[in-house]
């Protein structure tokens, strides 16, 4: 992929690609003139309709977002853990630091 490519990359919501895909299951029509009429590539749209299929009761998740709900909790529990382990290490640092210029 160019840089020019890269820049002009655009990134559609969710909610944007379940409509298209659900249009499309509905619809009578092609592939190729749903993605035409939606502005998108028929390939796209494609490959929407198998992320789809393939998990419809959290289709799209994103990035930095994980399929399975338990995933997302337990990855967001361990990241409050690492911030807590840290502010609690800074702030044994301080008191070391407080205690020995008080002696």
């Amino acid at each position: 992929m160019t840089e020019r490519d890269n820049k002009s990359r655009r990134k559609y919501s969710k909610e944007f690609k379940v409509d298209a895909v659900e249009l499309m299951i509905r619809s009578n029509k092609s592939f190729t003139d749903i993605a035409a009429s939606l502005g998108i590539r028929a390939d796209l749209l494609r490959r929407w309709e198998k992320e789809y299929s393939a998990n419809k009761t959290a289709p799209f998740p994103g990035s930095g977002h994980l399929k399975d709900p338990e995933d997302e909790r337990f990855r967001k529990l361990e990241r409050e853990l690492r911030i807590v382990t840290e502010e609690r290490e800074i702030l044994k640092n301080i008191q070391g630091i407080l205690s020995f210029s008080v002696i």
